[in-house]
């Protein structure tokens, strides 16, 4: 198996036999399946927010097809290998000219799927691994924003708001979800806030006896955030832990 049992593989197939057939195909080529998928549209709101390798996409598929998928995440910085999937030859050419992986016929043979996913894994191979990240939306597109480059992340009506030196931008991700998924990586400072556990330089007292508020000094920001009363211990015993 080798690098095989290490690739986090996607299907999007918007038949559930095919689906089924593919997930249980994979697993017998000795790789992972991580999503199995019915369509496009599903597939690329998966994809903005978890990591995936191998992506075996079927091209004729209702709404969004999965050429027009694969070239849709092709503005995007982090690409999985694609492998079509599809009962007609007559796409073979787009296929390729979206730099697909490889281009198989159904009823898709064990053996042809372990090719090309053993193609894919030394494609894969070639690149380093990616820094874990978050996907935002700026202008109509997904970047990935490196969790080293963010200082702190508000909410502010709908929205969170994630900070980094430099930039803001838009989540879609509440500040519960974030902080049960990252909890390791964020603090809670306020009701309304998260900052990144490794921007933290200090917290501080400030102000007057009788006016006193305390604050979280964070990396590469002239400005600190009031920490809550409800909040100050949980953080000073968070960061003690840490130190």
């Amino acid at each position: 198996m080798g690098a095989l049992d290490r690739l986090r593989v996607v299907v999007v197939d918007d038949e559930p036999p095919a689906r089924d057939r593919m997930v249980a195909l994979v697993a017998q080529c000795g790789a992972r399946a991580v999503a199995a998928l019915d369509d496009s549209q599903d597939a690329l709101r998966w994809l903005e927010r978890h990591p995936a390798d191998v992506l075996l996409l079927d091209i004729s598929m209702p709404g969004m097809n999965g050429l027009e998928l694969a070239q849709k995440l092709r503005t995007q910085p982090l690409v999985p290998q694609v492998v079509f999937t599809t009962a007609h030859e007559n796409h073979a050419v787009d296929a390729f000219e979206l730099d697909a992986v490889d281009y198989l016929l159904k009823p898709v043979r064990l053996e042809r799927l372990r090719q090309a996913l053993e193609r894919a894994a030394r494609r894969c191979g070639e690149a380093p691994a990616p820094e874990p990240h978050f996907s935002v939306r700026h202008r109509d597109r997904m970047l990935l924003v490196p969790f080293s480059d963010v200082r702190y992340l508000k909410a502010e009506l709908k929205y969170v708001t994630l900070v980094t030196a430099c930039d803001e931008y838009l989540l879609d991700e509440s500040l519960t979800s974030l902080e049960s998924r990252l909890p390791d990586i964020v603090l809670r400072i306020h009701r309304n806030c998260l900052v990144m556990r490794h921007a933290v330089l200090r917290i501080e007292r400030v102000g007057p006896p009788q006016d006193e508020q305390w604050m979280v000094f964070l990396r590469d920001m002239p400005q600190p955030l009031p920490v809550s009363r409800r909040q100050l211990s949980a953080l000073r015993m968070a960061l003690q832990t840490s130190s």
